[in-house]
């Protein structure tokens, strides 16, 4: 299976993802009940994880397909801009959703104004990838289209943000290195955030217990956040040296998995019961080990870009 055939098999799931969070959060709200509030953050946070990989797969399918003269490029390069806002609004969405799982770690209840933030976004972000996706079905189907619509604008006058970006950083030559300097710093806090919550767990500074290292979670999703956002400035500016790049493919792959990994520590009770001195129990170990391997995964992964997938 090649990129573009996983960008087909997993397309859906974000919007499927997003209308059972956002069904749940509707009832959780109706119910008053903070345990189903709590079940859709973790649906919502989950589907923006997914929509990294399909987004990311999906400039593989554009690839495949940009040289079909059967197909309309207009149609492809207008689903490919609607696209990118849906990936964009999900992942805003996707991060106040983590955000309503620390605040109800922390305070053991939800946030209203969380909840309500999520909620407004959540429709927000269904409604773009509802039309990212109607576009995406014209592709090969503009019998869907409605006679409102007409046929597709001519390809040069098709607006697409993501492009207009890549154009801008490989126009100006302190963009890429700026972004590198940030994304080094974003992985340095992510890493430093993450050893330091599993190495508790694995035994060292039991001084410390693990919520009082857990306080220290916020500024490993900000190193997230600036490697994700960083990181696709990258992927836009020049996709064709990673769409086929299976150091690439592993790397997001690791990505995806540490960030459902992570989810444990926010939601079970094993890690916040180790107190100062106390052992960690042996499930909360494997999840510490599991989520070192992981992101050393991702760290391997990415500085094999130009080894392992002539990249670059």
């Amino acid at each position: 299976m090649n990129p573009a055939h996983l960008h087909l098999v997993l397309n859906h799931f974000p919007r499927i993802g997003l209308a059972v969070g956002l069904g749940l959060l509707a009832v959780a709200i109706a119910v008053k009940k903070d345990e189903l509030k709590r079940a859709s953050l973790v649906v919502l946070f989950l589907a923006a994880l997914i929509t990294i990989a399909t987004y990311l797969t999906g400039n593989a399918a554009q690839a495949a397909l940009e040289n079909r003269t059967d197909l309309s490029q207009a149609a492809i390069r207008t689903h490919e801009g609607a696209a990118f806002w849906g990936f964009v609004f999900i992942e805003i969405t996707g991060f106040m959703a983590w955000l309503g799982l620390w605040y109800f770690r922390i305070v053991r209840g939800a946030a209203n104004w969380n909840i309500a933030a999520v909620f407004v976004l959540g429709i927000v972000t269904f409604s773009v990838m509802t039309r990212a996706s109607n576009l995406g079905g014209e592709i090969r189907h503009p019998e869907i289209q409605s006679e409102q619509e007409g046929a597709p604008p001519d390809v040069r006058n098709v607006p697409d943000i993501a492009r207009s970006i890549g154009l801008f950083v490989r126009g100006h030559s302190w963009v890429w290195p700026a972004c590198k300097t940030l994304h080094l710093i974003g992985l340095s806090l992510l890493l430093t955030v993450v050893l330091m919550v599993d190495l508790r767990l694995l035994g060292m500074a039991k001084k410390f217990s693990f919520a009082a290292l857990y306080q220290l979670l916020p500024l490993g999703i900000l190193g997230f956040g600036m490697n994700l956002v960083t990181g696709m400035v990258f992927f836009i500016a020049s996709p064709e040296q990673y769409v086929k790049n299976a150091s690439f493919h592993w790397k997001i792959a690791f990505v995806i998995l540490a960030g459902t990994n992570a989810l444990y520590f926010i939601l079970m009770e094993e890690p916040w019961a180790v107190g100062p001195g106390d052992d960690a129990p042996g499930f909360a170990k494997l999840a510490a080990v599991s989520a070192i391997f992981l992101w050393v995964g991702v760290l391997f992964f990415g500085h094999m870009l130009p080894f392992l997938g002539n990249a670059f």
